[in-house]
């Protein structure tokens, strides 16, 4: 190519803004103002379906939500809390049982529609002739102090449950016509068994349960209902060692029979009647611990149908009790 012919192209060349060179200098330059960081930075995690205004789930929240404060109605007076450690036994006939029994209770809750059933009535009467407080209250309410429990509109206010001591259940047995005889409970944590147990001991005339001060269900208001008013007339002792008031009570000549599925021995054929006894009965799940399986005297079980894996704890105690007061009733 003509050096002549060269020369004309670049000149065409440096009449075009695209050929025009630009500035070669490096080093900053004018940026966009962090207007493309926030772009990239986004929005953050996608609001929940029921958090968006425009979304049907939204609408369906508002609506749960509705319903459920209508559902809960005002707070709770608070003059209806019970005292700190304080419980409510509720239905008539727990309340009725217990307020026979002499049990110390604090104020009556009732409702007033109630007031023509008999036992409640009782129940009133007693409370008006003691000085003690009824409170009248609305179906709802009672409904809150109770967590929705079966009340059938009366409740009584009783303070903690006063525990007795080992020495206390011996002590019964000395004064019955009978051999003593306690139940005991290895670490049985649902309060339906205690309640159930403590109703079987009053049952059969047992002097008490003994039961470990942990891992196992106290005396509470759920107790007391199961109970149908034993709670007020068989005693319960709570021991901080379970095997140790074990062993105390074989020094004391008595006899500890433990109930296990897997023994050899039949309750039936232990014919121990005429000897103080304490029958032990384990955990829903565990049975006995090793600890107090080596502690018991004899292990016994009860015979069951082969398709039935075990029974309820208060159900097997129920029964060895019954053995034990039918024996003891021939002598």
């Amino acid at each position: 190519m003509c050096v002549g012919r060269l020369a004309g192209i670049l000149a065409n060349h440096r009449g075009r803004p695209g050929a025009v060179r630009k500035n070669a200098r490096k080093g900053s330059s004018k940026g966009t103002g962090g207007h493309s960081r926030k772009r990239l930075e986004g929005k953050g995690p996608t609001p929940k379906a029921e958090d968006r205004t425009y979304h049907p789930a939204y609408q369906r929240k508002k609506e749960r939500v509705a319903a459920e404060k209508r559902t809960a109605g005002p707070k709770l007076r608070a003059s209806l809390l019970p005292a700190e450690g304080n419980e409510l036994v509720a239905g008539r006939n727990p309340v009725y049982e217990a307020v026979q029994s002499g049990i110390p209770y604090e104020r009556v809750f009732l409702v007033s529609s109630m007031t023509n059933d008999d036992r409640v009535s009782d129940v009133a009467r007693q409370a008006m002739a003691n000085g003690t407080p009824i409170v009248d209250v609305t179906r709802g309410e009672l409904d809150k102090m109770t967590g929705g429990q079966v009340h059938q509109g009366i409740a009584i206010e009783v303070p903690p449950h006063p525990y007795v001591s080992l020495d206390d259940l011996v002590e019964r047995g000395y004064d019955s016509d009978r051999p003593g005889l306690i139940v005991a409970l290895d670490s049985v944590t649902d309060p339906h068994n205690l309640g159930a147990v403590m109703r079987s001991a009053a049952a059969f005339r047992a002097d008490g349960v003994l039961i470990p001060a942990r891992r196992s269900a106290s005396v509470n208001a759920t107790v007391w209902k199961v109970s149908a008013g034993a709670a007020a007339r068989i005693p319960v002792a709570r021991e901080t060692n379970l095997v140790r008031s074990l062993k105390e009570l074989q020094k004391q000549g008595y006899f500890v029979v433990g109930l296990a599925g897997d023994a050899d021995a039949d309750v039936a054929d232990v014919d121990l009647a005429d000897v103080p006894l304490v029958l032990v009965t384990g955990s829903e799940g565990g049975g006995l611990s090793r600890l107090v399986r080596e502690t018991c005297d004899v292990i016994a079980s009860i015979p069951i149908d082969g398709d039935t894996e075990s029974l309820n704890a208060s159900v097997a105690t129920g029964i060895a009790l019954y053995n034990i007061d039918h024996k003891r009733a021939a002598l």
